[in-house]
């Protein structure tokens, strides 16, 4: 890695079990979770992951379970793939790997990561309406300990030490300096 990261930011206590990060987020969002499913979502997890060509992380997979996509104060869409309509969520995830975060690299704007499927590479999970990119640094074998990375629209990238839905909670209830980025009001909007 280069001089142009910002930083790492860690969680005081990294959150392992998905259901404690889901309610996490809860207590940082409090209408989320009138948007909350009965009953979790069938998904066709096989698909995506053999897609993907990797297993995502179990906390990301028990939002989507339990949630429909999702935007944060109107700046950051949680895009999560919906049930019998995976494979456009697929083909969304590869669509941006191919076109913005390929273009981000031939441009030189990168700190040394790559785009997924590249070892260790770049997999979007998030986006603000503003052009900054939430995704997983997918380096290692464990997809639970990969790191956030977040590429503001500004040049500025960072991570964070934790899973997504910790890092959704703790960015909203400010926990955590948002480096580069707008603060973001708590406030749901089901998309």
């Amino acid at each position: 890695m280069t001089d142009d990261l910002i930083g790492t930011q860690a969680p005081m206590h990294r959150i392992t079990e998905p259901e404690e990060a889901i309610a996490a987020l809860e207590r940082a969002v409090p209408g989320l979770a009138e948007y909350r499913r009965s009953e979790p979502a069938v998904l066709n997890w096989a698909l995506l992951e053999h897609g993907l060509e990797t297993a995502l992380p179990a906390d990301y997979k028990r939002l989507a379970e339990w949630y429909p996509t999702f935007a944060l104060g109107d700046f950051l869409l949680v895009g999560l793939p919906a049930p019998g309509k995976e494979h456009y969520w697929l083909r969304g995830i590869r669509d941006d790997l191919e076109g913005v975060i390929h273009a981000w690299w031939e441009a030189d704007m990168s700190i040394g990561l790559r785009p997924h499927p590249a070892t260790g590479g770049l997999l979007p999970w998030a986006e603000s309406n503003e052009g900054d990119k939430f995704l997983w640094s997918t380096t290692g074998d464990n997809p639970q300990q990969w790191l956030v990375t977040i590429a503001s629209r500004n040049g500025g990238w960072w991570h964070y030490e934790g899973g997504a839905v910790q890092f959704l909670a703790e960015l909203c209830d400010s926990t955590l300096e948002p480096w580069a980025l707008p603060p973001v009001d708590p406030e749901v909007t089901p998309c």
